[in-house]
């Protein structure tokens, strides 16, 4: 039986003299999370921005951090003590099997409940989820939804040079070879069209003032896709059309279809 001054530690005997010393270098058992307190610092550190206000550079140089970090930080114990318990018992049955008492049974771990999950047939082992942290704007570090770098207000100014860099190189890729063939092409295709096009096949009814008063103001609620789709144009010249330009007129039959306008059809009544 072994005596009351020593206790094992994993296959270490250790004098009870040296508990202290044992409790100390462990930092009060803290020691054997460090790893994981670590890892879990350091990726938020390295993925998220960290605000001027949380810290204090004193006079001599030394950063402090302020109370709203101390406190979120002091928040995460809750699931820092879950990884702590196994430890906790580790040290517990050490102890127990030391005590000159006779007794085969080990101390409940109520801290675990590993004796109760594996009464159950069950694996137990020690899984947390690592706690969560803000995620904030890189702006101005207001907290904002995962999966946004910006706030609303920051990033109007990010969206807007991301427009004017976009507009940057779609000019440029306007002007390549390839791109100017093809703008080449439509033309062609669509001159060809309009000088196909019999202007005696237009239905009697559709005038150029049936088209201004009646079909075009409803474009305006139709999709720049629709038009596009129906005519077969470009997504640029159909917005243009939804805008108030009026097509050349083989179009307007296609379009008179497209929003319902019938012949004796009236839709300002």
């Amino acid at each position: 039986m072994q005596s009351v001054e020593s206790f094992r530690i994993g296959h270490d005997e250790v004098s009870r003299p040296k508990i202290a010393d044992f409790l100390l270098r462990k930092r009060n058992g803290l020691e054997p999370l460090r790893p994981e307190i670590e890892r879990w610092l350091l990726s938020w550190i390295s993925s998220e921005p960290l605000r001027r206000a949380d810290f204090f550079e004193t006079a001599t140089g030394n950063a402090r951090l302020m109370s709203p970090m101390c406190k979120k930080l002091s928040e995460t114990i809750a699931i820092w003590r879950k990884l702590v318990a196994p430890w906790a018992e580790f040290l517990a049955r050490s102890l127990w099997t030391g005590v000159k008492s006779g007794r085969n049974s080990s101390p409940p771990t109520r801290l675990t409940q590993q004796r109760r999950i594996q009464g159950k047939g069950k694996v137990w082992k020690v899984s947390v989820k690592p706690p969560k942290t803000d995620h904030l704007c890189r702006g101005c570090g207001k907290t904002i939804t995962n999966g946004r770098t910006n706030c609303a207000d920051c990033a109007i100014g990010g969206a807007t040079e991301h427009l004017v860099g976009a507009a940057r190189l779609g000019r440029v890729a306007a002007q390549k070879r390839e791109a100017r063939a093809k703008h080449v092409a439509s033309r062609r295709r669509h001159a060809k069209a309009c000088s196909e096009w019999d202007a005696s096949r237009q239905p009697a009814w559709l005038t150029s003032e049936v088209f201004l008063q009646q079909i075009q103001p409803l474009l305006v609620g139709v999709s720049t896709s629709a038009i596009r789709s129906r005519i077969g144009v470009s997504r640029w010249y159909a917005g243009r059309i939804r805008e108030g330009y009026r097509p050349h007129p083989r179009h307007w039959h296609a379009l008179a279809d497209l929003v319902n306008v019938r012949e004796g059809m009236n839709t300002g009544q």
